[in-house]
């Protein structure tokens, strides 16, 4: 496995990031330590979740199976960077008791504790923004993060789903108060889909946050979903996305590309973000040992100049901001 620092920080990172979004929805608990174990026995050494994972009524039910997993010992949570997340609404039926979601000082206090209890540790390696809130002002989040960092709940911070304005006056922010700010953004990021290119990922290298990509493979769309679609595989999201002819013709010739090379699509996604600026390592979220397993070559796997050049052909990013929309 390789390793790099986690943005501007000391903190080294597998390039791989082990999603665990399918625990417990998808994925029983005895298979998801197995998943886990498989991981961690690669060399995966982040680990990423949200305190909503588990969905419904079963919100919760993740960080839990992360929690037995750690309880098991032989050196498993020492040996693992753990990230998760605040933002969401905890309530079973959708809606929240007031100050039970978002990121006021009184729900960051309460969802750390909870979260804590059910990962079953005593802190949060970091503890990532879910999403932006606009009600609440930033330097109250400082207030409220700078206080767990003190009390050893929590050692960094991050965002997920920042804009690149918020990342610089939320770092801006922390930086007039002394606090040492967001240390990485999460956010949507794939061969397909390149919008973060604009302002997001150059908000981040100015500030020093590694990239976190989220859905590497955009639902699975670059994961070989026409091949996939013949034999009779392809989810709905895929087959719903591939109905629109453009996209089809992009992802054919994606394909075709890539058998033309002898390499695997999926594997082929996250080698591509794996070569980007700022990118510190994709997620995937495995419901499979075969899955991780694929994902695991893509880390090792070296695109030729020849094949990065026609990726770049076939999805044409947007290009930097301004230039991208304004000349």
């Amino acid at each position: 496995m390789k390793y790099t620092q986690l943005g501007r920080t000391g903190l080294k990172v597998s390039r791989l990031v082990l999603g665990t979004m399918n625990f417990g929805p998808h994925t029983n608990e005895a298979d998801s330590h197995a998943l886990m174990d498989d991981a961690l026995g690669a060399g995966i050494n982040f680990f990423d979740t949200a305190n909503v994972y588990g969905g419904g009524e079963n919100k919760g039910r993740t960080e839990e199976i992360l929690g037995t997993w750690f309880a098991q010992g032989g050196g498993r949570r020492d040996k693992v960077v753990l990230a998760t997340k605040v933002y969401g609404n905890m309530a079973a039926g959708g809606d929240a008791w007031p100050n039970h979601d978002k990121l006021s000082a009184l729900n960051i206090r309460r969802a750390v504790d909870a979260s804590l209890k059910r990962l079953q540790t005593d802190h949060i390696d970091l503890y990532q923004f879910h999403h932006i809130d606009r009600a609440t002002p930033v330097e109250e989040i400082w207030q409220a993060i700078d206080t767990l960092i003190q009390q050893g709940k929590i050692l960094y911070a991050g965002s997920s789903n920042f804009p690149g304005w918020k990342i610089a006056q939320t770092n801006e922010t922390a930086r007039r108060l002394g606090s040492y700010g967001l240390v990485s953004e999460q956010c949507l990021y794939n061969l397909a889909e390149r919008r973060a290119e604009m302002e997001v990922i150059p908000a981040a290298q100015e500030y020093g946050l590694g990239v976190i990509p989220w859905s590497p493979l955009h639902g699975g769309l670059l994961g070989g979903a026409i091949r996939k679609e013949r034999e009779g595989g392809t989810g709905k999201r895929s087959s719903d996305r591939l109905a629109d002819t453009k996209i089809r013709e992009q992802v054919q010739a994606y394909e075709d590309l890539l058998a033309k090379h002898g390499i695997e699509p999926g594997e082929a996604a996250l080698a591509w973000l794996l070569t980007r600026p700022g990118v510190t390592g994709p997620i995937v979220g495995p419901r499979t040992a075969e899955q991780l397993e694929s994902a695991l070559r893509g880390v090792e796997l070296e695109l030729s100049d020849e094949v990065l050049a026609s990726l770049e052909e076939i999805f044409p990013g947007t290009g930097p901001s301004p230039e991208a929309f304004a000349w």
